[in-house]
C-alpha cells in the first residue's frame, strides 16, 4: 500500500520477547505489550514458539559467554498461546493476535475449531504460524508417540493444515454447515464442522521458513512470511524470488507480506545508541550471528533505516523484537511511530477491523461443493 504521495506504507508487528522467570505466566506482561502495540497501530502481536526460537532467534554463544545481560526467548513455561490470545482479545479491539501452533500431533478438527473460535471472539483478528514439531518428548505426550522422522512430521502437519482449511470451507455461502469428509494418509474423518465460518474466512497464515521448500510453500499458501535477511541486498533477492512465484498460484504480489524480524536500539544520539549496543546481548543485536537486521540510533535514524530498507523492495514491513517485555516496545511506539506517520510511511488510524484488512489481504474464496 502507498499513500497519495507514493510513500510505501509499512506493516509493523511485535514479537513477544523474553521475560524474567517470574513473568512467564504473568498476564500483565502480555497485556501491556498488546496494548502498547495497539496504541502504536501495529498489525499484530506474535507469540512465537520453540520452532521460531530455535530456527530464527538462535544465537551463537549461550548466556554467560558474552558481555551484557542475556534475555532468551523464554518459551518454556509460558501458558498455552491460543489461550493467551483469547484473553488478549478481551483487552484489545483492533490488534491482530498471532501465535505458533503445533500442527503435528493434535487433531485437525480440534485445531480448526479453536482457531475459528478465536477468530470469532476477536472479531476477525486471529493468525497462526503452523509448525511441524520435531521434539520426541512432545510426541510422547500424545497417543502417536515418540519422534516422527522429518518427512513424516512435515506431511502430517501439512495434511493437518489442509484439513483445517477444508473444515473452515465446509460452511456454505448462505451460512449453513455442509457434511464434511476427509480421507488422507494421516486423517480419516467425516461429520459436520460445528463453528460457523469466521469473520476472516480463514485465520491469517504466517510462515517462518526461508528454505527453498519454504519459499515454494509460502508462495502457494502463506499470507505473511517472517524472514531473517540481514542486509537489503539479501532481503531484496528473497523478496523478488518469493513474490515472483505468486503468479503461478493465481496470486497477486500484494497478497503476501514479507516481514523481516528486526531488533532496534533507541537513544538520544547516534553515539549513545552505538555505545549501548556494545553492552547488549548477541541475541539483541546479532545481525552477523542470526542474519537479523538491527537498527540503532536516534528515533529519526531508526525511522530512516526502516523506510529505506522497505523502499529497496526488501520488505513490506517488519516484526520488531523488543529487548524485554512488558516495556520494551514503549519507546518505539512513543518516539519512532510518530515520525513514520509524519513521513506518510505508517497509518495514523486503523481503517478496518480484521487482521486481513490491516494487512490488505483478500478474503479466502468460499468453495462451493
Amino acid at each position: 500500500m502507498t499513500t497519495r504521495t507514493g510513500q510505501r506504507q509499512l506493516r509493523l508487528a511485535a514479537l513477544f520477547p523474553g521475560v524474567d522467570t517470574t513473568g512467564r505466566t504473568d498476564f500483565a506482561a502480555f497485556e501491556h505489550l498488546a496494548r502498547t502495540a495497539e496504541r502504536g497501530l501495529f498489525d499484530f502481536l506474535f507469540l512465537a514458539g520453540d520452532f521460531l526460537a530455535e530456527r530464527f532467534l538462535a544465537e551463537g554463544p549461550r548466556p554467560g559467554e558474552h558481555q551484557g545481560p542475556a534475555h532468551d526467548l523464554d518459551v518454556a513455561g509460558r501458558p498455552e498461546p491460543l489461550t493467551v490470545l483469547s484473553a488478549l482479545a478481551a483487552v484489545t479491539g483492533r490488534l491482530g493476535l498471532a501465535a505458533t501452533v503445533d500442527a503435528t500431533f493434535g487433531e485437525p478438527y480440534e485445531l480448526a475449531r479453536r482457531l475459528a473460535s478465536l477468530d470469532h471472539l476477536s472479531g476477525g483478528r486471529a493468525a497462526w504460524h503452523p509448525v511441524a514439531c520435531s521434539d520426541a518428548l512432545t510426541g510422547e505426550n500424545f497417543r502417536h508417540g515418540g519422534r516422527l522422522d522429518r518427512a513424516g512430521r512435515h506431511t502430517r502437519a501439512a495434511e493437518s493444515v489442509a484439513t483445517a482449511r477444508e473444515l473452515w470451507d465446509s460452511w456454505a455461502p448462505d451460512g449453513t454447515p455442509r457434511p464434511f469428509a476427509h480421507h488422507g494418509r494421516h486423517f480419516d474423518i467425516a461429520g459436520e464442522f460445528d463453528v460457523a465460518r469466521s469473520p476472516q474466512g480463514h485465520p491469517v497464515v504466517i510462515q517462518a521458513d526461508d528454505s527453498e521448500a519454504g519459499r515454494a510453500l509460502a508462495a502457494a499458501t502463506a499470507d505473511v512470511v517472517l524472514t531473517r535477511h540481514g542486509t537489503p541486498e539479501t532481503g531484496r533477492a528473497f523478496y523478488a524470488d518469493v513474490k515472483g512465484r505468486l503468479a503461478a498460484h493465481g496470486r497477486r504480489p500484494e497478497g503476501l507480506k514479507i516481514m523481516p524480524l528486526v531488533t532496534f536500539v533507541l537513544d538520544d544520539t547516534a553515539a549513545e545508541a552505538e555505545e549501548r549496543t556494545k553492552g547488549l546481548s548477541i541475541r539483541q543485536t546479532a545481525t552477523g550471528t542470526t542474519g537479523r537486521p538491527s537498527f540503532a540510533g536516534t528515533p529519526s535514524e531508526v525511522a530512516d533505516g526502516l523506510t529505506r530498507y522497505a523502499e529497496q523492495d526488501a520488505a513490506d514491513g517488519f516484526v520488531l523484537l523488543p529487548h524485554l517485555a512488558p516495556g520494551g516496545l514503549d519507546d518505539f511506539v512513543d518516539r519512532v511511530v510518530p515520525l513514520l506517520q509524519e513521513r506518510g510511511a505508517f497509518r495514523t488510524e486503523y481503517t478496518g477491523s480484521t487482521l486481513r484488512e490491516h494487512l490488505g489481504l483478500p478474503l479466502p474464496a468460499v468453495k462451493i461443493a
